[in-house]
């Protein structure tokens, strides 16, 4: 199918920028759409913001990639995949945005990005695999020093729920992009969680949602934290290994925490900012990690007389940050 001419145009305009320069906008992005949405929530709350970016960014990205109902049809399976990945990232952005009005928006961050850590390592029979798992625990632990106060559990468990939700949408994402071409998937999925997100969005927010303070802080939320860095990463995919895509989103919980500074004023302890060192640094030993496992399996497949069955998008490169 011919790519839309927007899309092709902004393809053309990214493909003249850097790759890792395409991932790391993408990265502050997300973190600084993150720190900018509380400032709307005396109005509209953490569920009015997260409906109201869903929803803007679902219209802007069916604009950008003009998602065929036609292809969605004949594709089998592939209505089930992206209504799945809707709903487990409505889920996730409710989580995330709740936690991020109870806890610092660096933590929330870090903690959610356990996710596709734990994604990294699953299946991993190596001993030297556990060296980042050990590290990012270290990292946990340390982030629950107390010299910020004690942290609510509340905010912590909408953490973690933020984080099983990132995870499953990462395995969901990738079936999808395989049935799928362009951002079509990526387009319908965040319309969807959109829908999902309506009626608790709406029952808590009500008419402060056509607020235009509340419609312009969520318009630039939904472009800097979701149109942008997941159409950015699309075309940083298509030019960088996944191992160096793994690597440079190993920074967004720094980021979150440098943004929640700089934004939301919120101050952490040496303690906090080296645990969040220690789980950045363990996603990049894990990316480095995985990508020498994945070449000794192909190595050793490609010895085996038994010839493999594969496309052109090895599975197992599939990177498990940001999609």
């Amino acid at each position: 199918m011919q790519q839309h001419s927007t899309a092709h145009g902004f393809s053309t305009v990214a493909g003249k920028v850097p790759a890792p320069c395409l991932v790391l906008a993408g990265v502050c992005g997300i973190q600084f759409g993150a720190a900018l949405a509380p400032r709307a929530y005396p109005q509209a709350g953490a569920a009015g913001v997260v409906f109201l970016r869903l929803l803007i960014a679902g219209v802007l990205l069916c604009l950008l990639w003009r998602p065929n109902r036609r292809s969605l049809n004949t594709v089998k399976g592939s209505w089930v995949t992206v209504l799945a990945a809707g709903t487990l990232l409505a889920a996730h952005h409710i989580a995330f945005f709740e936690a991020v009005d109870h806890v610092p928006l660096g933590i929330v961050a870090t903690i959610e990005f356990l996710g596709p850590f734990t994604i990294a390592l699953a299946g991993s029979r190596r001993v030297i695999d556990l060296l980042p798992a050990c590290l990012a625990a270290g990292g946990v632990v340390l982030l629950s020093g107390t010299g910020t106060g004690s942290l609510p559990l509340s905010g912590l468990a909408l953490a973690a729920v933020a984080a099983c939700c990132w995870a499953g949408y990462i395995l969901v994402s990738a079936r999808m992009a395989t049935l799928l071409s362009g951002g079509q998937g990526l387009a319908v999925a965040i319309t969807w969680a959109a829908l999902v997100s309506a009626p608790y969005g709406i029952a808590h927010a009500g008419g402060a949602l056509l607020d235009p303070y509340v419609l312009g802080v969520a318009t630039v939320v939904a472009i800097a934290s979701s149109v942008l860095p997941y159409s950015l990463n699309l075309e940083a995919l298509r030019r960088i290994p996944p191992r160096v895509f793994g690597v440079l989103t190993s920074l967004e919980p720094a980021a979150g925490a440098l943004f929640g500074l700089l934004i939301l004023r919120q101050h952490l302890d040496w303690p906090q900012w080296l645990g969040i060192t220690s789980v950045a640094c363990a996603s990049i030993a894990a990316s480095y990690l995985g990508t020498g496992a994945r070449r000794t399996s192909r190595v050793n497949a490609k010895s085996s007389s038994v010839p493999e069955q594969g496309t052109a998008h090895d599975e197992a490169d599939t990177p498990t940050a940001t999609p």
